[in-house]
């Protein structure tokens, strides 16, 4: 598996690529069209594209990278190649960089969000217990409350709070 950084909307691969975004995500969790292609060229801000080993394209990790740690920010695997390991494989190339990755996941309420909980887990994340509102994408809603996984283990409560301003200062500003 490897990856492929792109950096505007004129990219070929960009339709297909944000067409799985808006499919895999409720709108409350989109970043506005405008706001995402204007971030695509912002060098913390890493949009990659996913391939398997024959270089077909089989997902996304949209994410952020400082000196210090890996958020990300949305991560989508193609429904129909789910299961097949990619997304494991995906979060390992991140965890390779020897950094810090920390993602963000709906409250495990339901089969489907309790699923999404040990697929992370069984990649090595933790969920950590700082409460967390992630701020709202669009003007006029509502922050919405989230569980924060970090691998290769727990964060401190520094590092979420430096998160926390990273997302609210410069992620949601961008």
């Amino acid at each position: 598996m490897h990856t492929e950084r792109i950096t505007t909307a004129e990219h070929p691969l960009f339709e297909t690529a944000i067409s799985l975004y808006q499919e895999s995500f409720p709108f409350h969790e989109q970043r506005e069209e405008k706001s995402q292609r204007s971030i695509m060229a912002h060098p913390n801000y890493h949009f990659l594209a996913l391939f398997d080993e024959r270089n077909a394209f089989v997902g996304l990790i949209l994410c952020w990278e400082t000196e210090r740690l890996i958020y990300v920010e949305h991560f989508c695997i193609l429904p129909a190649l789910r299961n097949r390991g990619f997304g494991s494989r995906a979060l390992k190339l991140l965890l390779d960089n020897g950094k810090p990755v920390i993602l963000e996941i709906d409250p495990p309420v339901d089969d489907i969000s309790r699923r999404r909980k040990g697929f992370y887990e069984r990649c090595d994340f933790a969920a950590n217990h700082y409460p967390h509102i992630h701020p709202p994408y669009h003007e006029g809603h509502a922050g919405h409350a989230l569980v924060v996984m970090s691998a290769p283990e727990p964060i401190s409560e520094e590092t979420y709070r430096d998160f926390f301003v990273f997302l609210r200062d410069t992620v949601m500003e961008s």
